[in-house]
């Protein structure tokens, strides 16, 4: 089959990486290249640095949108709205990593993780004018352990998306889009700003943001720190790994007798 990629993150790359070794990929849409670290390099996304190595052209403006004959456009973690006159020109399927509609919008992971579910899923499903609203082909559900990460759902979801894509395509015409059922869940765009701990959270609550987002912000008898690393035993939050400001990471016996 032909196939259109539409994708910018680097959790995309093994996925696109999979239909191209499968099917022909003749077109890749991603977010155009921006400035990055300190230096603010202009650099372009993974799935941009990807293609290229294939010769498969790459547009950065979804308003340069041509469907020069695929057959599917394929769509993950693009991070850009495609108007209803892009939709109208081919059969677009959406690979999202929630239990749909749970957690739409361009959060799923994060808030999944932040809410503290045991359990969630990847979606195909179909991309229509309401953000993640289409009706979905194909789910998957998986568990999610205590002290999964961000990362962990990313590259779980993103094997799952392989398998799932694979067996779409064998027979396109044997998934009808089942319309969904239930109350949405809206994410937002997170930043910053909401991974600074308020100590005043249960410990849990706490685990799940340095979950969810990596690490979380903090101050520490007057030191900034972020917290890479925590479990939560007997009902108490332990920090494994800290980071003070300005300084590597290290494990918190060794932050508790150099800073304490």
């Amino acid at each position: 089959m032909k196939i259109i990629l539409m994708g910018s993150s680097g959790v995309v790359v093994p996925v696109f990486e999979s239909l191209r070794k499968g099917h022909e990929g003749i077109g890749v849409y991603t977010r155009a290249p921006k400035p990055s670290g300190r230096k603010r390099v202009i650099t372009p996304t993974p799935v941009h640095s990807w293609a290229s190595q294939y010769g498969i052209p790459v547009f950065t403006s979804i308003s340069d949108f041509k469907n020069d004959g695929a057959d599917f456009v394929v769509v993950m973690s693009y991070g850009v709205i495609i108007p209803d006159d892009v939709l109208a020109q081919g059969r677009f399927i959406n690979v999202h990593p929630s239990d749909l509609p749970k957690y739409r919008g361009p959060s799923p992971i994060r808030q999944m993780l932040k809410n503290g579910d045991d359990e969630s899923a990847v979606c195909l499903a179909e991309v229509v004018h309401e953000v993640d609203a289409g009706g979905v082909f194909i789910r998957r559900k998986f568990s999610v352990g205590e002290n999964d990460t961000n990362e962990d759902i990313e590259a779980r979801s993103a094997r799952i998306a392989i398998d799932l894509l694979s067996e779409y395509f064998l027979s396109p015409e044997t998934y009808p889009a089942l319309p969904q059922v239930g109350e949405p869940i809206i994410t937002k765009k997170f930043h910053s700003s909401d991974a600074v701990i308020d100590w005043s959270m249960p410990p849990q609550d706490i685990h799940n943001l340095v979950r969810a987002f990596g690490y979380a912000k903090a101050e520490i008898s007057g030191i900034g720190v972020k917290i890479l690393k925590t479990r939560c035993e007997n009902g108490k939050l332990v920090i494994l790994e800290i980071q003070p400001d300005g300084r590597r990471p290290m494990s918190w016996a060794d932050f508790t007798n150099g800073y304490l």
